[in-house]
C-alpha cells in the first residue's frame, strides 16, 4: 500500500523543527585532512543563518578557509550518534565572514534567543560573525525518513534510507 506524501506538512514540520533550534555541530576537514567539529550558536533571520565565533577559535579559521561547511542540527544531543536519528537537519553551507560591525537585526535575533547579557559581551571582544547560506541537505523525520532539501530551488524530494 502506497502512502501519500504531504509534502507541505514536510515542509513546515522542518521549519518547526529549525525555529527550535539554538546551536549547529559545524563540521570541517583541517588542513592536516582530520575531522573537526564544533557546537556553534547560531540565529536564523530573514530565511539565512548566522553563526558568531571567536577569531582564535579553530572553527573560526576553518570557516574562513572552507569553501563548503557541512552543519548538523539534531533534536537534542543524545541523538547525534544515532544515524537514524528522530529529527534531523544535515545542509552543507557556504560560509561568509561579515566581521563584527553592523547587521544590528542579526544581533537583536542572537540577543533575544540566546542572552543579551551574553552578546554585548562577545560583542566587546574579537568575534566575527558568519553567514551561511544553505546549498543542498537533508532532513530526517523518524526512523529512515528523509527528505532532500535544494534550497536554490527551495524543493524537498523524498529518500527512503530505511535499511532492511
Amino acid at each position: 500500500m502506497q502512502k501519500t506524501i504531504d509534502m507541505e506538512q514536510i515542509r513546515k514540520d522542518y521549519e518547526t523543527f529549525i525555529q527550535g533550534r539554538k546551536s549547529f555541530l559545524l563540521s570541517f576537514v583541517d588542513k592536516e585532512g582530520n575531522p573537526f567539529s564544533s557546537s556553534a550558536a547560531f540565529v536564523r533571520v530573514n530565511g539565512k543563518f548566522y553563526v558568531y565565533v571567536s577569531r582564535i577559535a579553530e572553527h573560526h579559521q576553518l570557516l574562513d578557509q572552507a569553501q563548503v561547511v557541512d552543519v548538523l542540527c539534531v533534536a537534542d544531543q543524545a541523538v547525534t550518534q544515532n544515524h537514524f536519528a528522530t529529527e534531523r537537519a544535515r545542509w552543507q553551507c557556504t560560509p561568509k565572514n561579515l566581521g563584527n560591525e553592523g547587521h544590528e537585526e542579526v544581533f537583536a535575533a542572537f540577543d533575544e534567543v540566546h542572552s543579551a547579557n551574553m552578546m554585548k559581551l562577545l560583542r566587546t571582544l574579537d568575534f566575527s560573525l558568519f553567514e551561511l547560506t544553505p546549498v543542498k541537505g537533508r532532513y530526517v523525520v523518524g526512523f529512515g525518513k528523509a527528505f532532500d532539501i535544494d534550497f536554490a530551488e527551495d524543493t524537498l524530494t523524498h529518500v527512503v534510507i530505511d535499511k532492511k
